[in-house]
């Protein structure tokens, strides 16, 4: 076991862990954050996307220990207190899930492109999203929903 410190949602955590550990397992399974999900296993499809000081990462492809000391946000630290960060919101203003298990790594993954990128191209989006596969849709909502989001707009704690 090796012991690790991190920031998870804005929480200090320091714990013991397996080295061969991987972040998505750490995150869902020691950590309870469902929202993290596994795909694949192999970082294709985007499902464990969470961010690491403020990037997006395949947290399935990672070990733990390589975020010691780092920030990780998943998908349930994205909205401030009730209030959704506005990717979560135009998300389901437009309808952009199906089944929903893609979505919590697609909603980080435009989450950090937008913070790079506040006002893309449908191109742009489509290109950033490229490593976030989803079975259900035809990416179409997907892409209005990121498409919408307002690069002004903070969000506020209610």
């Amino acid at each position: 076991m090796e012991r690790m410190s991190l920031t998870v949602n804005g929480e200090t955590i320091e714990t013991q862990i397996n080295p061969g550990t991987t972040l998505q397992k750490f995150l869902h399974d020691t950590l309870g954050l469902t929202g993290t999900k596994e795909g694949c296993g192999e970082g294709l499809c985007g499902c464990c996307t969470v961010r690491v000081d403020g990037k997006a990462v395949k947290s399935c492809i990672i070990l733990a220990l390589q975020v010691n000391g780092k920030s990780v946000q998943t998908i349930e630290g994205l909205a401030k207190g009730e209030t959704l960060d506005p990717v979560q919101e135009a998300f389901l203003d437009h309808g952009a899930f199906q089944c929903g298990y893609c979505t919590p790594g697609m909603i980080m993954t435009s989450r950090s492109f937008l913070d790079e990128n506040p006002a893309p191209s449908e191109k742009e989006i489509r290109y950033a999203l490229s490593g976030n596969l989803c079975r259900c849709t035809g990416y179409h909502k997907i892409v209005k929903a990121v498409l919408s989001v307002d690069p002004k707009k903070e969000i506020v704690a209610k």
